[in-house]
């Protein structure tokens, strides 16, 4: 009789093929990578083309010109600083909060001087605000 224990091996794991096969995964993905690098962003400004034009019954139209001056509802601004424009625009607001901000820009006005009129709608706590824009021939065509 023999009452021995019989002593047993621990399992080992072998970490040296995996490893092998990680590299060979990770120089396969280091070479098969394309990198491209842009220089210049190309921006092609969207052109709309709307079936129908919406009216809306309290609106305030907001003009930019191309160099920057505003006017509201067709009354030239003075100046070109936010908080006047807050106040004409707070003033010409027919009903009050609710009132649609309509942003007539001209195609060669800088983003800033649109950038400032959203600014002022919301220091004039006017919230709904949206962009007229021209047809691009196609829509006239249909």
């Amino acid at each position: 009789m023999n009452f021995r224990t019989a002593s047993r091996d621990e399992p080992e794991i072998n970490l040296i093929p995996f490893i092998d096969i990680l590299l060979v995964v990770l120089i396969f993905l280091m070479l098969t990578t394309t990198y491209s690098k842009f220089t210049e962003i190309q921006l092609r400004l969207p052109v709309a083309d709307t079936e129908t034009q919406r009216d809306y019954p309290k609106e305030l139209l907001v003009s930019v010109s191309s160099d920057g001056d505003y006017s509201v509802n067709a009354a030239p601004l003075g100046g070109r600083s936010p908080d006047l424009l807050a106040n004409a625009m707070l003033a010409a607001a027919k009903s009050g909060k609710d009132t649609v901000v309509i942003i007539q820009a001209d195609a060669s006005a800088k983003h800033q001087a649109v950038i400032t009129v959203m600014e002022a709608a919301r220091r004039a706590g006017l919230a709904q605000i949206t962009f007229a824009t021209q047809p691009s021939g196609k829509a006239a065509t249909r």
